[in-house]
């Protein structure tokens, strides 16, 4: 029976909890649920009973006995109470702490433990799975998909054990990140960058990627369409050397959590010599927009203007070729008559 720990984070953050892997689930005592749901362990002992009473769940499934250490040195024989034991009673408890943990549980435990209890049969078919193993070729999926390289370290943070996909600690942390990488790689933030290349009098608006073969007004909010083939080289390096990273800490079962993320691509950043953003930097995104799309209007106009005027050349030269022709036809007729 191997015992791996997963660290629970409360929605407030006011509280962790520390829960047992054992032989592919997740196990906690009935003290441990009681202060998980903040109740009293005697109200935990009467829903575990009911739950087993009503035969909701089989008690050679979800109940588990396991040999722990006390407070005074010595080993006692406890109850262990597994995943779906444990979310039976969070439905019977009915509280908030209940609602967030079952709502975690499933989008976390039940992928990252079970892959779903669902998929019993082919758990039961390898029961020493493995969170690390799992971790490890998540990163390596991550690390081979042909996914652009922001997305890829989006997809690496989505492996955090505290990762919340909606809350706005969790956007703003992918926004440095990608923001420091980005200047590791340019020497500008992505908003700096902008404001340093976007040039109406260029062609393109000085571009080097957009999408289809027309620059628009949403391609010109975007740094990495203005980056040289050697700076996105560099950028794509430096997004892969920190997939490494994650995948090492993985290997040697160090657990991920967004709290430590900015800490490690700081040091990640400063070990390979590269340029470190100590701020937001010297232009907020809003105002490179803003200062973007008045540049597109000049472009826009300027393109358009051009357009026209290759359009007008078009027409002129099409009514000088009519001319030539039906002069020639002229000539031909007078050539006949003669």
């Amino acid at each position: 029976m191997t015992d791996e720990l997963i660290l629970y984070t409360t929605d407030d953050g006011q509280s962790q909890f520390v829960l047992r892997t054992l032989d592919g689930n997740v196990w906690l005592t009935q003290l441990e649920i009681a202060q998980l749901y903040q109740t009293s362990k005697q109200n935990i002992s009467k829903h575990v009973k009911s739950v087993l009473t009503e035969n909701e769940l089989s008690e050679a499934a979800v109940v588990n006995s396991k040999f722990t250490t006390a407070a005074d040195g010595k080993e006692y024989l406890t109850q262990l109470y597994a995943l779906p034991m444990i979310i039976a009673v969070g439905y019977r408890v009915r509280s908030t702490r209940g609602t967030q943990f079952r709502q975690w549980a499933t989008r976390t435990l039940s992928e990252y433990l079970s892959k779903g209890f669902a998929m019993d049969d082919e758990r039961l078919k390898d029961p020493k799975w493995d969170y690390f193993d799992e971790l490890l070729k998540r990163i390596r999926d991550i690390r081979s998909s042909e996914k652009r390289f922001y997305q890829k370290v989006r997809d690496l943070f989505a492996l955090s054990d505290d990762y919340r996909a909606n809350e706005k600690d969790t956007g703003l942390l992918f926004a440095e990140v990608q923001n420091k990488l980005f200047y590791a790689a340019t020497g500008f933030t992505a908003a700096e960058l902008v404001i340093e290349r976007a040039n109406p009098d260029l062609p393109n608006m000085n571009l080097t990627n957009f999408s289809g073969n027309r620059v628009r007004k949403a391609d010109v909010v975007i740094a990495k369409n203005y980056l040289q083939a050697d700076e996105l080289d560099k950028l794509n390096r430096l997004v892969n050397m920190f997939l490494e990273f994650a995948e090492l800490r993985a290997k040697n079962k160090q657990r991920l959590t967004l709290e430590n993320w900015r800490q490690y691509v700081d040091n990640f950043i400063t070990f390979n010599e590269q340029a470190l953003l100590a701020n937001a930097g010297k232009v907020s995104r809003t105002h490179m927009e803003e200062i973007a799309k008045q540049r597109y209007e000049q472009f826009d106009n300027h393109r358009k203007l051009e357009e026209a005027t290759r359009e007008d050349e078009r027409e002129l030269q099409a009514l000088e070729q009519l001319q030539q022709r039906l002069q020639q036809q002229q000539r031909n007729k007078d050539d006949h008559a003669k």
